[in-house]
């Protein structure tokens, strides 16, 4: 049975609406890292200016749906859960924003032996948080399918620690011709990448324990 079955369909439509921002955020991420990557700063500051609209939207949305569930005492058991998961996934698109303004910033200098490395990486990443997605819109319709669907972010999370930690050590131990302190930004880049799956993994726990509490 869905959550929301006696809800208004105004907060069914926000709660969509709010993860579809996010869902295109992540993609934007995926693509604005690909973008600098290549070298392409006008394609990057057309997703930088995307993300930052989409976060806002998502900021926004968020407010009205933590107001609308406590000025309509919707879901009162499981309220506090809800709110906490709406923060979580707002973390992401927060995250995102501020990891590519940063990389904008502070413009890392990527060695070419580099590119595909941190394209993949961003690729896994951005996969445990997308597929975070689909879980979330199902524990408001069909909790019962949600443990399922989180498979797909513990592997994708899985994926980018096995090849962040490759990235890092290729920076380390096999790049030539770069400083330590370029070496040690390079780092600091690859950490704001896959912080976005670490942050994917962290509302996946909370998640599945809240569809448990649901079905049972």
């Amino acid at each position: 049975m869905a959550v929301f079955t006696r809800t208004t369909k105004k907060l069914i439509l926000r709660i969509d609406e709010f993860f579809d921002n996010v869902e295109i955020g992540v993609l934007v991420f995926r693509e604005g890292i690909r973008s600098y990557i290549d070298k392409d700063l006008e394609s990057y500051n057309r997703h930088l200016q995307k993300v930052d609209t989409l976060e806002n939207n998502a900021d926004k949305l968020q407010r009205m749906i933590e107001n609308d569930m406590i000025t309509h005492s919707i879901l009162p058991q499981h309220r506090a859960d809800v709110t906490i998961l709406i923060d979580r996934v707002d973390e992401i698109i927060d995250t995102i924003k501020k990891s590519l303004h940063e990389i904008i910033t502070e413009m890392p200098e990527i060695p070419e032996e580099l590119n595909k490395d941190f394209i993949t990486l961003a690729e896994a990443s951005a996969n445990a948080a997308e597929e975070l997605i689909p879980a979330a819109r199902a524990y408001f319709k069909a909790p019962y399918t949600v443990r399922e669907k989180l498979l797909k972010v513990y592997y994708f999370e899985s994926e980018t620690d096995k090849l962040s930690l490759k990235t890092k050590k290729k920076i380390f131990q096999e790049i030539k011709g770069i400083d330590l302190a370029h070496k040690a930004h390079l780092r600091y880049i690859v950490h704001h990448i896959e912080n976005i799956s670490d942050l994917a993994q962290k509302a996946a726990d909370l998640l599945s324990g809240m569809a448990i509490k649901i079905v049972m």
